[in-house]
């Protein structure tokens, strides 16, 4: 694990509800992109209302720790759109809102003010003999999306669906000669998510997925309904899909809740990670299930 510090170069509108931040300087010469396309880095904010008073953390071999004394700096994680060792910059996306740590740093941020981050991991892993790919993303996922679109070779089909706020969020997504984009309206915290139908409606039971693989983010909450549809209607093996939850709904009121768990709770929750004999995303799914019958 590692620890980087960089400043912003300049902020990029890209659509009435995302803005792209540009890092250069600082560390980035040592960064090392896993080249995967929806790696991620988890990002540390300023602490308080100075935006350059930024303290980061310390790497240790798999994560990292505030040292003694230091103020722990906020930290969210967020997608990498574009590396360019070339000229020493990374660009990263943000979803703009009104409330939240990073949406309010990235609304307001200027040229020069740090940030930090740790060393990338990618998630996107599709079997070699892959013919097809279905990629499904709310907004959140839109970075990963386009970078994947760059990355996917010209013999691969690939379907992609995007639900964004309105029309007024649609960017344009990199061209790929046998890709068909869908835009859908809704969800993204402006209404309820419609990430669930949009996937079943895309792969019905009866769908034929050989040579298939599929990427889907956004809504933590709404992807548990999609992940049981891979696994138990779809019958899709772990290694031919991706599920990743990129945020959830208040998300502070659901941490608030689940620390007023019980312990035995807490405890029956976490067992089940521990030594699972069934494979991880049926782990996964009763995991999720036990969490919606808690009301989280």
């Amino acid at each position: 694990m590692e620890i980087y510090r960089a400043v912003v170069a300049r902020v990029e509108p890209l659509t009435a509800t995302m803005v792209r931040v540009v890092l250069t300087g600082g560390d980035l010469s040592k960064f090392a992109s896993t080249g995967v396309g929806d790696e991620y880095v988890r990002l540390f904010f300023p602490h308080g209302p100075d935006r350059h008073d930024l303290s980061l953390p310390v790497a240790t071999e798999t994560s990292w720790e505030t040292p003694e004394g230091s103020p722990t700096a906020p930290m969210r994680t967020y997608t990498i759109r574009a590396v360019r060792p070339e000229v020493n910059e990374i660009d990263i996306d943000f979803v703009l809102h009104d409330h939240g740590v990073a949406a309010t740093w990235a609304a307001g941020t200027r040229p020069g003010d740090p940030l930090g981050f740790n060393s990338p991991t990618g998630l996107y892993d599709p079997p070699e003999d892959v013919t097809r790919q279905i990629l499904v993303a709310d907004q959140t996922g839109l970075p990963a999306v386009a970078r994947l679109l760059e990355n996917t070779p010209d013999h691969i089909t690939t379907r992609v669906i995007v639900e964004v706020p309105d029309q007024a969020s649609v960017q344009p997504l990199p061209a790929h000669p046998r890709a068909k984009v869908t835009w859908a309206y809704g969800g993204n915290g402006h209404g309820p998510s419609r990430l669930a139908d949009l996937v079943t409606a895309a792969l019905p039971e009866d769908s034929d997925l050989t040579g298939t693989y599929v990427w889907t983010a956004g809504e933590t909450t709404a992807l548990r309904t999609v992940r049981k549809h891979f696994r138990k209607t779809l019958s899709l093996p772990s290694s031919r899909f991706k599920v990743v939850g990129y945020w959830s709904p208040n998300a502070d009121s659901w941490t608030e809740r689940w620390e007023a768990l019980p312990a035995d709770v807490k405890a029956e929750l976490e067992a089940l990670w521990e030594d699972p004999k069934d494979d991880l995303e049926d782990v996964t799914i009763a995991y999720e299930d036990r969490l919606s019958g808690l009301g989280l």
